[in-house]
């Protein structure tokens, strides 16, 4: 395609009409796989704790109680980190705030091995936290800022379920350290990848174009940033712009975010991943010990609680392709509901080993499946002037339903509640969170592109 077919007479460039023209270059592979080398690293650190707890118990002489608060303290600081890393990066940029962020969560896991108490290692996981939840939102914000429209959920979803992979990766790894090395040396590794990344992002890793026009930053830098895909139509230009400067002009972040049409949107997407977090951790926490209870054998419950985590990684592309081509909040929808009713029917299947294997991956591949499309809908739904602030809020806020998740699997257990019992409650969040999704598509559809 020619140049002329995207720089108009005024010599300005339409960015993401250019990236939409063009075919993926090697360029915004490399973006790709630097994104999903991010999420891959925070999912690996975040359920480090889960992996090391026998370990520590044993050789600090503690109780599992007693780990109760560093097992949640890296999520609080998740839910800060992601909170306060939107704003940050709309207002300065978001390659910045995500080398901070990586840098961030590997010196304080690097440290965080050798705590010699457990205050020490509360406060180091709290601060680890905060990279922790920084990184996520921008790393799919800065993605979905050099995606072609055709790709951009497919892209971001496959780029997102690196989480997920992360989290079960970690199983396999702390497998061999551990026995060998200590407790010690997982925390090391979780320390060290991300520093040695850090140092890669700031070599090859571009600011975003968009960013970097809506700030009025120069010509000069975004032609060096888009030159690599393809040079001969960015030279020619001598302006560039964004599709949504027209339309919004406010710099107040959050009244970007709660403007207009972005209002109700805001406070659906909130709800919808709130909602979505509360199934997904309260299995993750709980579903081991519901089968324990219900005569499952450790290592029975041990395969079948990491089938939950893989099913994501196998629905996240699915999800992601099938965003592309259909409206993106009924197919998220459908993955909510059809997430409550495996569940509902997991609960059912104690008498089959495979067939509650089964229905737990499906279940896993649902509402997995439907997280990971989550931040990739916010991403296409919020203008650039505000997009990391409206990803990263909707990530912080409903890390408060993992929280939530985790305390109703502890208060329904301790009421006596039994295994089908609690995974048929699971039908609530799933039907409040297929609603709030659809409703979103009907009242604030639009994207921002």
């Amino acid at each position: 395609m020619t140049s002329s077919a995207h720089v108009p007479a005024a010599g300005t460039l339409d960015v993401q009409s250019f990236i939409n023209a063009q075919p993926l270059s090697l360029y915004q592979w490399r973006i790709v796989l630097l994104c999903f080398l991010i999420v891959f690293l925070d999912g690996l650190d975040t359920a480090a704790m889960g992996f090391i707890a026998p370990a520590l118990t044993q050789e600090w002489g503690i109780d599992r109680a007693s780990l109760g608060p560093v097992m949640s303290a890296a999520l609080i600081g998740m839910v800060f980190g992601a909170l306060g890393s939107g704003p940050l990066a709309d207002r300065f940029g978001r390659k910045g705030v995500l080398v901070v962020a990586v840098f961030l969560f590997g010196f304080f896991s690097l440290i965080s091995a050798y705590s010699a108490n457990l205050d020490q290692l509360l406060a180091l996981r709290f601060l680890t936290g905060l990279g922790l939840g920084a990184a996520m939102p921008n790393a799919t914000t800065l993605l979905s800022e050099y995606t072609p429209e055709r790709l951009k959920s497919l892209l971001v979803t496959s780029m997102f379920c690196g989480f997920n992979l992360g989290m079960a990766s970690g199983g396999f790894v702390s497998a061999k350290l551990i026995p060998a090395y200590g407790w010690h040396s997982l925390l090391l590794l979780g320390g060290v990848l991300p520093l040695v990344l850090g140092l890669v992002l700031l070599l090859w890793l571009p600011e975003s174009a968009r960013f970097l026009v809506v700030r009025n930053r120069g010509a000069d830098r975004v032609k060096r940033v888009l030159a690599p895909i393809a040079p001969a139509e960015v030279l020619t230009a001598r302006d560039f712009s964004v599709p949504e400067q027209k339309t919004v002009q406010n710099r107040n972040l959050f009244k970007v975010i709660f403007s207009g049409t972005y209002s109700a949107g805001t406070l659906l997407l909130w709800l919808t991943y709130f909602m979505g977090l509360v199934i997904v951790y309260l299995l993750t926490s709980w579903l081991p010990t519901l089968m324990r209870d219900a005569g499952a054998s450790l290592e029975q419950a041990a395969f079948i609680g990491a089938l939950f985590q893989l099913g994501g990684v196998l629905s996240s592309v699915a999800v992601g392709w099938a965003m592309d081509r259909f409206n993106p909040h009924k197919v998220i929808g459908l993955f909510y509901c059809l997430a409550g009713l495996f569940a509902y029917c997991v609960g059912q299947s104690l008498g089959t080993v495979t067939l509650l294997a089964t229905l737990v991956l499906a279940a896993g591949m649902c509402v997995n499946g439907a997280q990971s499309a989550m931040p990739s809908l916010a991403a296409r739904f919020y203008p650039t002037q505000g997009r990391a602030t409206g990803v990263s809020w909707m990530l912080g806020i409903g890390r408060f339903g993992a929280i939530l998740g985790a305390w109703i699997g502890a208060t329904l257990l301790g009421l006596g509640w039994s295994f089908e019992q609690v995974l048929t409650a699971l039908i609530v969040p799933a039907a409040i969170a297929t609603a709030a999704v659809v409703i979103k598509g009907l009242v604030s559809h639009a994207d921002a592109t």
